[in-house]
């Protein structure tokens, strides 16, 4: 699979409680991306982790393909698109295996879901290439 012709910001966010290992939860960030460099920014009681890698966005699409959801996926980041954003809820146990799959509610994910938010001057048509069918 070719990267795709467009740039993409990705964001990924998650809460973190004090009895969490802040690299576990790292850890299942990185695994959406595809184990990409850099590691979580840390905030009071989350982490952050940004990148414009287009090898992780191609991840995120194999994934959806795999898994089976990208209509789901479509749904989500068409009901959440606002300007040039959109965004998934991912459920973080889920994450932690190397598995995405799409939260509906925050109550989904036990320990909260892995905020995920693609940004780009094309929004449409990353959201139509990440939920492609190929015939």
């Amino acid at each position: 699979m070719s990267l795709p012709d467009f740039r993409a910001k990705l964001i990924l966010e998650a809460a973190v409680s004090p009895s969490e290992d802040l690299a576990k939860v790292g850890a299942a960030m990185k695994n959406v991306l595809g184990g990409t460099e850099g590691d979580p920014s840390r905030g009071h009681s989350s982490l952050k982790l940004v990148t414009d890698d287009g090898k992780s966005l191609v991840r995120i699409r194999d994934s959806l393909r795999d898994r089976h959801v990208r209509t789901a996926a479509r749904r989500q980041l068409l009901l959440s698109a606002s300007g040039r954003s959109a965004s998934l809820m991912l459920n973080r146990q889920a994450a932690a295996a190397g598995v995405i799959a799409i939260c509906g509610s925050a109550a989904e994910s036990p320990l909260g879901p892995i905020y995920l938010t693609i940004e780009s001057d094309k929004l449409q048509a990353v959201v139509d290439w990440l939920t492609a069918y190929e015939g």
